[in-house]
């Protein structure tokens, strides 16, 4: 008889899989951990995070805590007091309910627990690492529980690997924190990062909440929503479309408490924004759905950030109408209105009066050709012109001829072209530029004919100054009268302090840095004020998109950001001066041929080429 192929795994590698489904990253250790401390009741939660979660992530809660039979099944596969039958999975009240969660977490990392329960004098102390208990015994612990998980995929390295930077990670550690913080405004929360306390949020409202998470500029973005049918109960907040950002970083819903994604939900919030918003911005809103269980399966996806509803066309139809009818409500978005204005009648003294009509004055008297001077009349209109005589208005001639000779004398002196196009294929100077439908600049070049895209070939030469600015550190700045002052959130301030020495090369200058607000005395030379915090928000957008590795990407992607965002746009006019300058800067850039997004600047059409289209 053959062998047995099939074998059963052994618990601790059976762990490592099911690690592999729920631990991806040190935030999926926080979501995880933060879960569990507001499932035990808790009234205060601390996060504790080291490097960005990879050497320590420590929940600290005063939480109901566990007996000593608990603490010890908890690191088990399959262990969770949320659910008793099956039947419970869909009617779920509370939020961490997988069962392979902290044993997946022990399998991969080391961890220390700590619990007691509030009527025991005892309390327990457990370390695990690797799946394997080392010691449990008591102590004497206040009440609730403190998980310490350290040294995250000690024992797979390869997980270790894929991790990305301290940056990236610390992001999103931070967004799992907001989200379950926004999620229980009731509980307070406090977030530690290397000795550092970013957070400190006492137990408040909702709309405190949003305020003390995205600074208090926030609160007068808001616009309450509120709408309670049998089937959902809406309430929270939208911003108003003035507000509205490039990026998507505040949007929020939340489902029975839990923070979850759901493109079709922000269809419904987009389109009760139709007409208010210019096109690629992004509204923000914070909006919580109370669902009764049943109607909903939230085991869908791994993580539980993606949910099925029963009536989900009934809920699309019921949310925008909410949010429509808020903008509305609060004036934010346009009404009709067909009461008369007040203002715009007529005062009652002029109720009868007749309308004045204007009366000119002129002089019948003046003629310009008179010899003799006719008697000056003050009150004539136009009588300063009968001192013209013959002689003077053919004196404004005298000397015209040679004035007109001696402009047209002027030369411009000529631009001295960098660089070549295709080696001696250089281009004709006789010929001048010309541009077609705003978008494309067109020169004759020896063998043919060149088409220039003059958006892509700003981006490249934009692109290359701010990279050369950003090395040599050298660049211009031009100085406002008053300063700017931008208020931003905490987690993207966080963002542009790491990004200030970087920015402050391509010409930008900080006066001062606070909690949410930064101040601007100076900008790079091409930037216009009104363009400073659209620039800064799709920089830190474009920043959080691209997750950039190392230093060196970093100054790339800030200067590929800017490119972007100070190139002249499709369907700007540019004089033939201009085209010619834009002609000779891309060329004599490093890389004429391709824009900083690898897309070409500009293509040749030969003679031959033409000809062909025409022999057809």
């Amino acid at each position: 008889m053959a062998a047995s192929i099939i074998q059963l795994l052994p618990d601790h590698v059976a762990n490592q899989i099911a690690a592999g489904e729920v631990v991806q990253r040190p935030a999926s250790v926080v979501k995880e951990l933060l879960e569990n401390a507001v499932d035990a009741k808790a009234s205060d939660i601390k996060l504790i995070v080291k490097e960005a979660g990879k050497t320590l992530v420590q929940v600290i809660d005063n939480g109901l805590g566990m007996n000593t039979t608990d603490a010890r099944l908890c690191f088990e596969r399959h262990a969770t007091s949320k659910i008793r039958q099956a039947e419970d999975l869909f009617d779920l009240h509370t939020k961490g309910f997988r069962g392979e969660a902290l044993a997946s977490i022990a399998a991969i990392a080391h961890v220390e627990m700590k619990t007691k329960q509030d009527q025991e004098e005892l309390g327990n102390h457990i370390v695990v690492e690797g799946s394997k208990l080392i010691t449990q015994e008591v102590a004497v612990l206040p009440k609730g529980t403190s998980f310490a998980v350290k040294n995250l995929f000690f024992n797979i390295p390869a997980r270790r690997n894929f991790l990305k930077s301290e940056t990236v990670e610390f992001r999103h550690v931070m967004d799992e924190f907001q989200r379950v913080a926004m999620a229980h405004p009731s509980i307070s929360f406090t977030l530690i990062h290397n000795g550092s306390e970013l957070y400190n949020l006492p137990s408040s409202n909702f709309r405190q909440r949003i305020v003390a998470i995205f600074g208090g500029k926030t609160n007068e973005k808001l616009v309450p929503v509120a709408e309670d049918t049998e089937l959902v109960k809406i309430a929270g907040f939208v911003g108003k479309p003035e507000y509205a950002k490039k990026s998507r970083g505040e949007q929020f819903f939340f489902v029975n408490d839990r923070y979850i994604k759901s493109p079709y939900l922000h269809h419904a919030i987009m389109s009760a924004y139709e007409g208010l918003l210019k096109e690629g911005n992004q509204p923000s809103y914070f909006l919580y759905l109370q669902v009764p269980p049943h109607t909903i399966d939230i085991n869908i996806h791994p993580t539980k950030t993606e949910i099925k509803f029963d009536d989900e066309h009934s809920l699309y139809a019921i949310l925008r109408s909410a949010v429509k009818h808020s903008l509305g409500q609060f004036n934010v978005a346009p009404i009709l209105d067909f009461e008369r204005d007040s203002n715009l009648d007529t005062p009652y003294q002029y109720k009868d009066k007749e309308a004045d009509f204007p009366t000119i004055q002129v002089n019948s008297g003046f003629n310009p050709f008179a010899t003799e001077k006719p008697s000056k009349s003050l009150s004539s209109f136009g009588s300063y012109k009968n001192e013209t005589t013959q002689s003077n208005w053919e004196s404004l001639y005298v000397g015209l001829k040679q004035d007109t000779e001696e402009i047209a004398s002027f030369s411009f002196e000529s631009e001295e072209v960098t660089g070549k196009l295709f080696g001696d294929d250089t281009i004709e100077t006789s010929t001048s530029t010309y541009q077609v439908h705003k978008k494309y600049i067109v020169s004759a070049i020896k063998s043919g004919m060149l088409v220039i895209n003059q958006k892509r070939a700003h981006q490249r030469i934009l692109y290359e100054q701010f990279l050369t600015n950003i090395t040599i550190q050298k660049a211009a700045s031009q100085q406002l009268l008053f300063p700017l002052e931008l208020y931003f959130s905490s987690d993207e301030m966080q963002l542009l302090k790491e990004l200030q020495h970087t920015l402050e090369n391509t010409g930008f200058v900080f006066d001062a840095f606070t909690a949410n607000t930064i101040q601007i005395s100076g900008l790079p030379v091409l930037m216009k004020e009104s363009e400073v915090s659209i620039i800064i928000e799709e920089l830190i957008s474009n920043l959080q998109n691209e997750v950039p590795e190392s230093s060196f990407s970093q100054s790339d992607t800030i200067a590929k950001s800017m490119a972007k965002s100070l190139a002249i746009k499709t369907g700007t006019y540019l004089t033939e001066k201009e085209q010619e300058n834009v002609l000779n800067s891309l060329f004599a850039c490093k890389e004429p041929n391709v824009s900083p997004f690898q897309k070409p600047t500009f293509i040749t059409l030969t003679v031959e080429d033409l000809d062909k289209r025409f022999a057809l």
